[in-house]
């Protein structure tokens, strides 16, 4: 659950001029409350909480466009095919600007890792970051996006078009091969989804 210390009458401007509906808090301490693609930002008296299972959105009305952008995914399978889950983290010079995990029903490995990268990628873009440098453990997603490797499976073919699509989307791009331990965030959020499920 995301949380941006700001003035709330700013992000109130922007979150309005953006065309986000705005309530009235729901208790003393809520100062007001926003909507917007599946995210609720509550102002409290010197920050935003968001919830919701897409609070990039919100946080991208927010924040400057543009900028540079780290993102960091994992994905895994208990059985191979089994239970799935994916996670991304993206990071900033400023830090964590966001990251994400969730159960994706039953995959394979590879499916999971492909899955974890689309929706770090998309998130990535809706942050509205303009460059990203892509790392994952996943050296077979990593060798047949950059176009190393073929894929034969159909499905992760068509995995490989849709991040392809997304990496194209940055005005700049990189991916690349990391060791499991450069990669620990997103590996712990696949097995804390998982471990939830």
């Amino acid at each position: 659950m995301p949380v941006i210390e700001c003035d709330v009458d700013e992000a109130r401007e922007t979150l309005a001029d953006a065309g986000v509906v705005i309530s009235d808090g729901k208790s003393e301490y809520e100062h007001w409350r926003a909507r917007y693609n599946d995210a609720i930002a509550i102002a409290y008296d010197d920050k935003l909480v968001i919830q919701g299972s897409n609070p990039q959105s919100i946080e991208a009305l927010l924040r400057d466009s543009g900028g540079h952008a780290y993102l960091y995914f994992d994905g895994g399978s208990r059985g191979n095919p089994g239970p799935a889950a994916i996670g991304w983290v993206i990071v900033t010079s400023d830090g964590i600007a966001g990251e994400g995990s969730e159960r994706i029903g039953r995959a394979t490995n590879n499916q999971a890792e492909y899955d974890a990268l689309i929706a770090g990628l998309e998130a990535a873009r809706d942050y509205g970051f303009d460059s990203v440098d892509v790392k994952g453990d996943s050296q077979l997603a990593i060798k047949q996006v950059t176009g190393a490797w073929k894929t034969n499976d159909p499905e992760l073919r068509e995995r490989r078009v849709r991040a392809r699509e997304l990496l194209d989307g940055f005005d700049k791009w990189s991916l690349k091969h990391v060791p499991r331990e450069v990669n620990e965030r997103a590996d712990k959020l696949v097995n804390e989804a998982l471990d939830d499920g």
